[in-house]
């Protein structure tokens, strides 16, 4: 029991630590204003992520393109490892580090935003694509771990968990995800988007 506790207790922590963070709670102000701002200019937002990241990318992309709290329009928003069949190919016949970067220089624009998803903020697809968004004039936004990694210096707005436990990690990358959403779809259909 005591050892359940230690580890919800943990979450609770990190999540503390985000709550009294004014810097990083401000990136995530800025970030919903870069979403509104890309929808509102007819951009998508993509996600990437590897594993459980995977899993997150598509769980706040789907939240995007399905809806969050309101009955409302569909946006422009994709998980980009939902196409098995790219991406087995690209792995196999490239290499698992371009599956992103590749398809980024298929379908990124500029204004487009690109959220990768990496706990280390070391994954090499992740910084891959990360640069490629960057060659093409998209906005890139990384949801990492505490040092921020590779990712830092390619991050147009870096949301960096104060935590270096990869499961922590990624409980507080869908509560802050979910901020977003909330807020971009606020935002964006108060000012009837419909």
């Amino acid at each position: 029991m005591q050892k359940i506790k230690d580890i919800i207790q943990s979450s609770i922590d990190v999540k503390t630590k985000i709550l009294s963070d004014e810097k990083l709670l401000q990136t995530l102000n800025d970030c919903v204003a870069v979403m509104v701002k890309a929808f509102e200019n007819g951009n998508k937002v993509l996600f990437c992520g590897n594993g459980g990241s995977a899993s997150d990318a598509q769980h706040l992309a789907a939240e995007f393109s399905g809806r969050f709290y309101t009955d409302r329009d569909a946006l422009p928003a994709e998980a980009l490892h939902c196409n098995t069949s790219y991406l087995t190919a690209v792995a196999n016949d490239y290499s698992y580090d371009v599956i992103y970067s590749r398809l980024i220089k298929g379908i990124g624009k500029p204004g487009d935003v690109l959220v990768g998803l990496s706990t280390s903020g070391n994954s090499k697809n992740i910084v891959s694509a990360f640069e490629t968004a960057r060659e093409k004039g998209m906005i890139t936004i990384g949801f990492t771990g505490s040092t921020g990694g590779k990712l830092k210096a390619l991050s147009d707005h870096l949301i960096n968990i104060p935590s270096d436990d990869t499961p922590r990690i990624q409980e507080s990358h869908i509560t802050v995800g979910h901020i977003i959403c909330q807020f971009v779809e606020e935002i964006y259909f108060a000012e009837t988007h419909d």
